[in-house]
Parts: C-alpha cells; structure tokens; sequence
C-alpha cells in the first residue's frame, strides 16, 4: 500500500494506492476485477458493464453566478443548481468511503507546462487507473513528489448508481462537472471514455479564458521545420487514419490546445476505435495494444487472442495506450504554429470536391458547421445519407458559444498565416449506392500537397453553390475527380443534390446566426 491519504477529499478509506505502475495495475486487476483479462498481446481486458459509450444526455454542469455567461447553455450543457451537485458529489463519496480499497492517479492534462492542468483521478477499479494512466502526461518521480494540491479532481463512482428522483436527474448514470470546485462526480457508468471528455470539457472552459483555443483534432508537425498540421473531423472522416503519416511527426489524435507559443497535446495517450483492426489496416495501432495498454469490452477468445471483428459486446471496442508507444510521436507533443489547417468531411451526398480552400470566414463557417454525412440506417427504410452537423467538429465537449472557438481560431490563423482547406474523404460520382468511396490514396496525396505548399499554387474555381475555391489539379490525383460534377452521370441529379445539401447546411447555421458577423453569415452555402 502507498502511504497516501485522501483525508482532504473527505475519503477516510486506509487502503490507497497512488500511481501505481501498470504491472502492479494488472496484478490488482487479475486479484479484484473478476471480469479482467490479459489479452495475447500484452493488454490488460476490461469491461464496462452496462454502459459501452458516452452518456451525453446525462452530463450536467453546475450553474454558478461566476461562470453562468459564459456557458452555452442548452442540450449539450444542461444546467444543475449547486445544492443538487452538493448531494450528488456526498453520494459518490459515500460509496468510495465503502469501498475496501481506492486507486488514486495524479497527472497532467498538457504537454506544456504552461498551461497544463494538474488532474487528480479517484476510482475503485484497477483498470479505470490504468487508462487515466494511458490518458493523462504521466509525472516523474520529482513532479509527483511535488504535485500538491490538484486544480481538477475526478471522483469515479461509477458502480453505484445516481437516485433518478434528484431534483435535475434524468436516469441512474449521472456526470456531473462543477466549474468553481473543478470537480466531476461520475455515477451510474464505468466507461472510461467520460473520464477523458471530462478533462477535455475542462480545457475547453478554462483554456478560451486564457486565449489559448481548445480543439478537438488530431495534429501532426514537420520533421524538419516543427511547424504543425490540424487534422479535424466527426467520426468516420480519417482524422486518426491521416494523422498516421510517416513523413511526419505524431504530435496527437484527439484533443489539442493553440497557444501563443503554438500547439501542444492535451493528452498522454491515445484512445482508438479497435473494432475491425487489423495490423494492416492501422499497424501503428495494432502495434501499440500491448503490455501497458487497455482494451475495452472487446472480445477475448479461448487462447486470449482478441476477435476485433466481435461486436456482440458492442460496436464502440476501444484500446486505450500512451502516445509513446507510436514509434512516429514527437515527446514532448509540442510543436509550431500551423502551417495548414485542414477540415475533413465524408459527404456520401457525393457533391463537395475532394480539396478546396477557404477564406477566413468561410473557415469560421465551416468550423462552426462540423459538417459529416452518414448512411442512413436500412432498419428504417431509408436510402439517402443524413447530414450530421457537430459544431467546432466537438459539440458534445464544448462550454462556451461556438463562436467563442471561431473567433480564436480565425485570430490565430490570421496571426500565424494559416492556410486552410476543406478535405472531402467521402462519396464521388454519386450519392452512397450509387457513386464510389474516394479513394485513401488519393487522400492522402492530397495531405501530402497541403504540406507541401503544391496546392498553394494549383488552379482554382470558384463553387457556384459553397462559394469556396476547388482545387483543380494535385499531384498523384487523376484531375476528372477533383471537379465533383464531371463525375456525375446526371448532372441534372448533381445539381439537385447540391442544393440540397446546401440547405441542410443553411437550415443548421440559423441556431448560430446571433452570435457571428454578418461576413461569416455570407460565407456559407447558397440556395
């Protein structure tokens, strides 16, 4: 046992164990978690029980006169009175009194020691320390003797359930963040994802606040330069696929901050989609699931090797590892300004080029927009792709008004001469059933010329309906599919579809309307 007490968290539980090393980790996973395995690889196996997934609509925040306007109140911040998080953090602290024993890891959240986040984690499973172990800077031996008193603590109680019939409850699994304490109270849920999101959702408040710009991204830096490239995109749309670029530095997949002095990873560690992964489909990914590294509620077979194609768990199969297990990442992720920011989106409507280039405000539109499309589920008849829209490509993590993000990032970019570019990884020829996948490789040269400075010098025309500029020739992508209506067929039909989507796109920004400039408002789609 570490002689370590949480006596100033109200915790008088005798036995805690304060970061402790993954072997030690795994030994108290096989003793105390019946359902933990160690996968052939070398992963420590684990399970979430009920919940595999985010419980957005049970996040809460806590409404205090100190922060009330500066959140962006609505479905993704729904407001809690501070009474009831009182009773709600009292509940989570009861039961970890009950507990036999606690794990406790202290880390950081940012590789710059500037603005980084001191992040204390208390929990009572072994696995949930391991992957706040993966995810958080992980301190030396000297930082963790001098740590002291956190600026966040996460309390995970997740094995005991939230009392439904509190006043601002909405089931038994309750998340619940309070901004003034930097607190999260975690009940009814024992996916370590809302660990993760919460410290991001942290960052997103408290970095704006210092002009730093929080962002959902992947980021990726020059070899030789150390200037950086950001990656963003909803799910789907290879924002971790080509941040794996082996010309280039890993800065991180996922969660980023642009400072003053120019970007650095929020994180430790990288949390990947594991379901259908293969060694040649993701090797660097593959490779990183081993002893150290985390699986989440994949299936196990007989000999322990892992069926990443199984989904009778559930869909969302997730490996959990820290950065430097990927050969190509840059420690500390640190980098340069960006040269290039890009925008990823898989339109399976089949309409917008594979690479065009956006003005300030068309950026700041794009941004705010977080535009995808997804296939329409068969189990409701339906055929056509649905639009899916996520403002700042993070909705679910943001705090303040997505304008808040806009106007820093158009700042920045306008400082530090950032280009940016709107990426299509999606549909060409026609809509999803009709048209085919654009292809990785051409995707990828067309990263590769971004980084370059190639398409800064390529021919251009002006998109009668977006209003951006398409890109009409790059080098290694056959020039027919870089004007997306040559490919159609029915040209007729194109036209259709693109006012189409551009109405799904004018229909979204109106919640937004109130809060940008009127250039930003002209930036956008035409029908």
């Amino acid at each position: 046992m570490n002689e370590f007490d949480l006596r100033d968290h109200d915790l008088t539980v005798a036995e805690v164990h304060r970061n402790l090393p993954p072997s030690v980790l795994y030994e108290h996973a096989m003793r105390y978690d019946k359902d933990a395995g160690i996968a052939e690889n070398g992963a420590l196996v684990a399970y979430s029980g009920a919940k595999t997934g985010r419980s957005p609509k049970d996040k809460r925040i806590t409404r205090n006169p100190a922060s009330e306007n500066d959140i962006w109140w609505g479905d993704v911040n729904v407001p809690l009175d501070a009474r009831t998080f009182d009773v709600v953090r009292e509940r989570a602290k009861d039961y970890l009194n009950f507990c036999e024993r606690l794990y406790c890891f202290d880390g950081f959240a940012g590789w710059d020691p500037k603005y980084r986040i001191k992040v204390r984690v208390v929990c009572e499973r072994p696995y949930h320390a391991l992957f706040m172990h993966t995810m958080l800077i992980r301190p030396t031996r000297e930082e963790l003797a001098s740590f002291g008193k956190p600026d966040f603590v996460i309390y995970n109680a997740g094995r005991f359930p939230a009392n439904q019939y509190t006043a601002g409850m909405g089931s038994k699994t309750s998340i619940c963040l309070n901004l003034e304490d930097c607190e999260l109270v975690i009940l009814g849920t024992e996916y370590a994802g809302e660990m993760k999101k919460g410290v991001f959702t942290v960052a997103n408040y408290f970095a704006p606040k210092r002009g730093v710009l929080s962002m959902h991204c992947s980021a990726t830096a020059d070899k030789q330069t150390g200037r950086s490239s950001l990656l963003f995109g909803l799910s789907g749309t290879g924002k971790t696929t080509l941040s794996a670029d082996p010309n280039r530095h890993l800065i991180g997949d996922d969660e980023h901050c642009w400072s003053d002095e120019g970007i650095f990873n929020i994180e430790g560690g990288c949390y990947a989609k594991a379901i259908n992964l293969t060694p040649e489909s993701e090797p660097d990914i593959f490779a990183a699931l081993r002893f150290g590294a985390v699986l989440e509620n994949v299936v196990l077979e007989d000999d322990h090797t892992v069926n990443f194609t199984d989904t009778s768990i559930t869909e969302n199969t997730r490996g959990a590892y820290p950065i430097n297990f990927i050969q190509n990442a840059l420690i500390p992720c640190v980098a340069g300004h960006p040269t290039d920011i890009i925008f990823l989106t898989c339109d399976a409507f089949g309409v917008l080029p594979p690479v065009s280039s956006l003005t300030p405000a068309q950026a700041m539109y794009h941004f705010i927009s977080g535009y995808t499309a997804k296939v329409a589920g068969t189990e409701v008849g339906v055929k056509e792709p649905s639009a899916t829209f996520s403002p700042c490509f993070g909705g679910p993590f943001l705090v303040w008004h997505p304008n808040k993000y806009a106007e820093l990032l158009a700042e920045k970019m306008k400082k530090h001469g950032s280009r940016v570019w709107l990426v299509n990884t999606g549909w060409s020829g026609g809509v999803y059933g009709v048209g085919k996948r654009i292809k990785l490789a051409h995707t990828r040269a067309i990263v590769d010329a971004i980084h370059s400075g190639a398409l800064t010098k390529s021919k251009t025309q002006l998109d009668p309906v977006f209003g951006f500029e398409v890109i009409t020739e790059c080098p290694g992508v056959p020039r027919e599919i870089l004007d997306p209506r040559s490919t159609w067929a029915d040209k007729a039909a194109f036209d259709e579809t693109a006012k189409k989507l551009a109405g799904l796109f004018r229909a979204n920004f109106t919640k937004f309307e109130g809060g940008v400039s009127a250039e930003v408002k002209a930036a956008g789609a035409k029908v």
